[in-house]
């Protein structure tokens, strides 16, 4: 069953409210346009018959009016034959066809009032199909770009992004560490403090004393050891 029950329903139609509705409007809209073209060309349709109709009716009153000429020339011959009965008779024939002509102008008439009715109803169909295509270009926009931000959060939130994260602070932690180290060593003066300096300075002065006395009794060894030998 279509969503409209006539011409004039979509004609009167709001887009919007039959979208804000819809529960899926993306249907609802197709449905809609599908409906609209073809009612569209039912109504082309119908006026291009209505046209036909036209053209047809204009060939007949056509032949009718030739055929009143063509009585009235008779009715005139009659008269001129002293045959006023024959003229009365074509005159009543030419009369018919002038009935005839009239029924056949009130209905082109008719026809005319329909064409402009139908050439208005195509207007106003055209205008509610473009803006029912203008809506489904903009719904199937909004979807697009709500799958594109979708697919974007899905990305940012995977566990693999989060992993790769941590690992990262893991790294930058360990540079810190390290680092500090570097710091804290450039801080003790190569790692050696004040105290541990002096104390390494009396430390090779002892040795150097120690050092001198041995040489000391080694050679007053010798010089004993010659003069007991002399």
């Amino acid at each position: 069953m279509g969503i409209f029950s006539r011409l004039a329903d979509i004609i009167n139609s709001n887009l919007n409210a039959i979208l804000d509705r819809a529960e899926e409007p993306e249907k609802i809209i197709r449905l809609v346009i599908q409906e609209m073209e073809d009612t569209l060309v039912e109504v082309r349709s119908t006026a291009a018959k209505t046209i036909a109709e036209k053209k047809e009716i204009g060939r007949r009153l056509a032949r009718l009016d030739e055929a009143q000429q063509s009585w009235e020339e008779k009715a005139e011959l009659a008269l001129t034959k002293g045959r006023e009965d024959l003229a009365k008779g074509a005159l009543v024939e030419k009369a018919k066809l002038a009935e005839a002509a009239a029924a056949l102008q009130a209905e082109l008439e008719e026809l005319d009032a329909l064409l402009r009715q139908g050439e208005t109803d195509i207007a106003k169909l055209e205008g509610k199909l473009r803006e029912a295509k203008a809506k489904q270009q903009a719904l199937t926009a909004r979807h697009e770009t709500a799958g594109s931000r979708l697919k974007v959060r899905r990305t940012l939130y995977d566990g693999r992004v989060e992993d790769a994260f941590q690992r990262f602070e893991q790294v930058e932690k360990k540079l810190d560490e390290a680092e500090g180290a570097v710091e804290a060593y450039d801080l003790s003066g190569g790692g050696k403090t004040l105290a541990e300096e002096i104390s390494e300075l009396a430390a090779e002065s002892a040795i150097e004393d120690e050092l001198a006395a041995l040489k000391a009794k080694v050679k007053k060894s010798k010089e004993t050891g010659a003069a007991d030998k002399g």
